[in-house]
């Protein structure tokens, strides 16, 4: 599998792009924040000459969706996510004001997702784990085989997501860490929403959050 990322909007989001041996691939957290960001996402694909044909949500937080109306009007893909997401979702265009951003609403959910279930694309596999805390379904796309996970704002290197926000639980959001992400093997790279990667093991050890 091979991993980019791109860093898009205001809010400084990680939007992956997870590609197979034939050039399908997967989008997940587009957070192009315009049709400018948009266009950079769809030049960088068309020179990887890749196919988008899955589009994910790691929690739907107006920074994580800015781009999948894009996504459905350039490529027909809905996002998938947790059902619990569908607040958030809704009240994107409203949480955007408050930024002082736009935002039409996202399309709706093509699939919704619950924990532990496999998404399969292309030659790869993903398992979505439910790390609620953030938000309340909050996900984590985990690939075994290419030992990585993707943590949208659950984890981060050396820190770890608000839970501040409606839906949010400090408590919560430490337990879902600890058993469902700090399960993994150690040397399991973790890609998060926003700032650069980091290891199970790194978070393990020098998380103070975690430690």
């Amino acid at each position: 599998m091979e991993i980019y990322r791109l860093v898009f909007s205001p809010i400084d989001v990680n939007t992956y792009i997870l590609a197979g041996k034939s050039g399908d691939c997967a989008i997940i957290d587009c957070g192009c924040y315009g049709k400018n960001e948009f266009a950079k996402l769809t030049g960088f694909i068309d020179d990887k000459k890749l196919n988008p044909v899955l589009l994910l949500n790691t929690h739907c937080h107006l920074d994580h969706i800015f781009g999948n109306g894009y996504v459905f009007e350039k490529y027909g893909l809905r996002s998938h996510f947790s059902e619990l997401e569908e607040q958030n979702r809704k009240l994107s265009p409203n949480h955007a004001m408050i930024f002082g951003l736009e935002m039409t609403k996202p399309p709706d959910a093509e699939k919704y997702i619950e924990h532990n279930q496999t998404i399969t694309f292309e030659d790869i596999t993903l398992k979505a784990l439910h790390v609620p805390g953030h938000t309340a379904g909050s996900l984590a796309f985990y690939s075994e085989a290419d030992s990585c996970v993707f943590t949208g704002d659950a984890l981060f290197a050396g820190s770890i997501g608000r839970s501040d926000l409606p839906g949010g639980n400090f408590n919560t959001l430490i337990t879902s860490i600890n058993n469902h992400l700090m399960s993994l093997p150690g040397e399991t790279v973790v890609y998060p929403g926003h700032g650069p990667e980091t290891t199970i093991e790194k978070e393990r050890r020098t998380n103070p959050y975690l430690t």
